[in-house]
C-alpha cells in the first residue's frame, strides 16, 4: 500500500477486527474506518449501502459475523445461517456499488469437509460432507467464498476469501455457553481456581486435534495481504480460480493437550476430567498454509506465549 487508502474494518470490536485494527495502526498514512453495530447495522441493507456510498472505502476487511462454539451453533442454527448470509449479501453488494478496490472476506476452517485429508488444502472445499454441529455457519461462510468468486468473475473485482484456523487472543468472547473452545477453557479453569473446585470437566474425548493461532498474527497476515503489490494480489483473485487462502500456524495439538496447557497457564491445581458423552466435533482441522508462506508470511506466536497474553486479557476485562 504505497498511497493513502481508506480501510473499513467491519466488525472491528470482535477478535479478528481488534487484531486488524492493532496491525493497521502502525500505518499512519491510512485512514481506518470503523462503526459499532449501534452506529451501523450491517444487517440493514439500506444503511449499509448508504455508509459505503458516503465513505467510499478503498479496502474492506470483512470480519463482521455471528460466531460461536459447538453449543451456540447447535442451539441457534437459524441465527448462524441467516444473520451471516444477510450481513454478507449487504456488504458485498454495497462494496461493489461503491467500487471497493480490495476486499478480504473472513471465513473459518469449518467450511472444509469434516473428514477431508490433513493438512487441509484450499482445493478440498466442497469435496465432502460438513461437520453437522456447525453446518449452518459453514454454509453461510461457503456462500461468502462463492460471492467473492462470483463478483470476481462477473465484474472483475478483487475480493479474496481468507480462511483462518481457530483463533484466540485479546478481545475474545468468553461467554459461558457460546464461546469457542479455547476461551471457554480459560474461563472454566479460572472460575474453578477462584472457587477452589476439585475438578474441571472438558467436553469430549480430548482426542480431536486443533490448530490455534494468536489473533495478532492474523491481523498481521491481513495487513500483509492488503499490502501486496497489484500483481501478487491479483494472482490471488484471478477469475478462473476460487479466491481462497488459508491462514494458520501449520501445526496442531489435541484438545486434552491444550486443556492441560490452559490449566497450567491459569495455575489451576485441581483435576482435569474428560466427558466422552459430549460431542467431539471434527476429528482434526490442520490448515495447509503453504500458499501463504510462499507469499512471504508466517505466524510467529507460540501457543504458550499467546495463551499467557490471552489470560492476562481475560483477567483485565472479565475477572
Amino acid at each position: 500500500m504505497t498511497t493513502p487508502k481508506k480501510i473499513f474494518v467491519a466488525g472491528h470490536r470482535g477478535l479478528v477486527g481488534t487484531a486488524t485494527i492493532r496491525a493497521l495502526q502502525g500505518l499512519a498514512e491510512h485512514e481506518i474506518l470503523t462503526r459499532t453495530r449501534g452506529e451501523l447495522d450491517l444487517g440493514n441493507r439500506d444503511a449499509t449501502r448508504q455508509f459505503f456510498l458516503e465513505n467510499r472505502p478503498d479496502h474492506v476487511v470483512m470480519s463482521a459475523a455471528k460466531v460461536g462454539g459447538i453449543l451456540a451453533n447447535s442451539n441457534l442454527p437459524v441465527d448462524f445461517l441467516h444473520d451471516n448470509l444477510r450481513i454478507q449479501l449487504n456488504v458485498f453488494d454495497a462494496a461493489h456499488e461503491a467500487k471497493v478496490d480490495r476486499m478480504i472476506f473472513l471465513g473459518s476452517s469449518c467450511i472444509y469437509p469434516r473428514d477431508c485429508p490433513q493438512p487441509i488444502k484450499e482445493e478440498y472445499l466442497l469435496t465432502g460432507p460438513l461437520e453437522a454441529t456447525n453446518r449452518p455457519y459453514a454454509l453461510a461462510k461457503i456462500s461468502g467464498v462463492e460471492s467473492c468468486w462470483a463478483f470476481n468473475r462477473q465484474y472483475g473485482t478483487r475480493y479474496l476469501a481468507v480462511m483462518p484456523t481457530n483463533m484466540y487472543g485479546p478481545g475474545d468472547n468468553y461467554h459461558p455457553e457460546y464461546s469457542h473452545v479455547l476461551p471457554a477453557l480459560i474461563r472454566r479453569f479460572h472460575e474453578a481456581k477462584v472457587k477452589a473446585e476439585p475438578s474441571v470437566v472438558v467436553w469430549g474425548s480430548g482426542k480431536p486435534r486443533r490448530e490455534f493461532m494468536y489473533s495478532s498474527d492474523l491481523g498481521d497476515a491481513l495487513v500483509f495481504l492488503l499490502g501486496l503489490d497489484d500483481a501478487r494480489f491479483a494472482s490471488l483473485t484471478r477469475p478462473e480460480t476460487t479466491p481462497l487462502l488459508n491462514v494458520g500456524v501449520g501445526d496442531d495439538v489435541t484438545i486434552r493437550e491444550v486443556a492441560e496447557l490452559v490449566k497450567a497457564t491459569v495455575d489451576y491445581r485441581g483435576e482435569l476430567q474428560l466427558d466422552a458423552s459430549k460431542p467431539d466435533g471434527t476429528p482434526r482441522k490442520l490448515m495447509d498454509v503453504s500458499k501463504l508462506q510462499a507469499l512471504g508470511w508466517k505466524a510467529k506466536t507460540p501457543l504458550a506465549t499467546g495463551l499467557k497474553s490471552a489470560y492476562e486479557d481475560f483477567l483485565a476485562r472479565h475477572a
